[in-house]
């Protein structure tokens, strides 16, 4: 089922109209009866996607003020949960009475809210709220397990989704464009099918190989590259790289496969290569960040989150009440996955995170 729910998500973050119906999979899959997708971002307007029968609800949160800033929603922008999270553990119960966007709700027969949020490079963050039934009680721990296994997947095509205004692609050329980051298509066998003028300045990051295809310079992330690139459709495989070399500030490549429509949009191409640009500062980053570039599990991130605010990992392990070989076993896991096999290495990459600049 999740194979194909995550396919039908890469569709969807360039096919636009495909959003309601891989929303509705995912709410039928969580055992939900509601589902939506939010878009925020600083001086636009909030946009939004939901299933076929909540769209009419959905038109009217976007048009009524009070509507987009309920409590509710209000609240999940402060908290901006980086694993999908009890709604209603964040509200007191007369909070929930009173929303008028879950008055509405109710008056639908849904309840019990899961929600994430998911913050994109360019600054957006994309919310994924889900309703149970009011008959069917709250979420359970298996409902948010699988949410968060489709986590990641559901970060990468928003990635796509949000730089396109959640407007369908017209067109290859102009989806390249509208991207706004160093992107490239490429053939199931790594040859490349297209590149955007981003990409193209990126002389560092890339190296041509035989027959037209690309490699990452640092030969641990190219490994990692051409594994995703190799792995068959629903196979859990990095698809999210760091990248990190002595010449320019770390990346974290995004390998997005294009499915189905997306896959004929862009000519045939089979993926889609995006890059992101880490840069070390002195503020300590959101966990959301965390999640939203390396696919870390909230352990993962309580722990890299301690880490980068100066906790020994032995004070990391005893503020989270765990044992010492549990937070080094999450540690080793944290170092795969961001590329890094220091602590030091670890602290200046998750430092903060900041789009390319045109």
């Amino acid at each position: 089922m999740i194979p194909e729910i995550v396919d039908a998500l890469y569709e969807a973050a360039f096919i636009s109209e495909k959003w309601p119906a891989v929303l509705a999979r995912i709410t039928q899959a969580a055992a939900s009866k509601g589902g939506a997708l939010f878009v925020f971002a600083d001086g636009m307007p909030i946009r939004g996607k939901a299933i076929p029968q909540l769209q009419g609800l959905m038109d009217e949160v976007l048009a009524d003020e009070v509507l987009r800033f309920s409590t509710a929603a209000t609240r999940m922008s402060t908290v901006r949960p980086a694993s999908f999270v009890d709604v209603d553990s964040f509200m007191t119960a007369k909070e929930i009475i009173d929303d008028p966007v879950r008055i509405r709700l109710r008056a639908r027969g849904l309840g019990a809210h899961a929600c994430a949020a998911i913050p994109m490079p360019s600054g957006e963050i994309a919310m994924f709220v889900f309703q149970r039934g009011l008959e069917d009680g709250a979420y359970r721990q298996e409902h948010f397990a699988l949410l968060d296994r489709m986590r990641p997947d559901m970060a990468r095509a928003s990635l796509a989704a949000v730089r396109l205004g959640l407007e369908r692609a017209r067109g290859t050329v102009e989806a390249m464009a509208m991207i706004g980051l160093p992107a490239a298509v490429l053939a199931a066998n790594g040859r490349v099918r297209l590149t955007n003028a981003l990409f193209d300045r990126e002389k560092t990051l890339f190296l041509p190989t035989a027959f037209g295809g690309i490699a990452i310079a640092n030969p641990e992330c190219n490994r990692l590259f051409q594994l995703a690139l190799q792995a068959a459709s629903g196979e859990l495989a990095p698809r999210s790289i760091p990248v990190r070399n002595a010449l320019a500030p770390p990346v974290v490549l995004h390998v997005l496969p294009l499915k189905r429509d997306a896959h004929d949009l862009f000519g045939g191409g089979d993926f889609l290569v995006v890059a992101t640009a880490i840069s070390a500062s002195a503020l300590v980053p959101s966990p959301t960040i965390l999640t939203g570039l390396f696919d870390l599990t909230s352990a993962e991130v309580r722990l890299a989150t301690a880490l980068a605010k100066g906790l020994s990992l032995k004070a990391a392990a005893a503020e989270a009440n765990l044992q010492f070989s549990t937070v080094r076993t999450y540690l080793n896991r944290i170092f795969r996955k961001t590329g890094t096999n220091q602590q030091s290495q670890l602290v200046a990459l998750l430092k903060s995170a900041h789009p390319f600049r045109h």
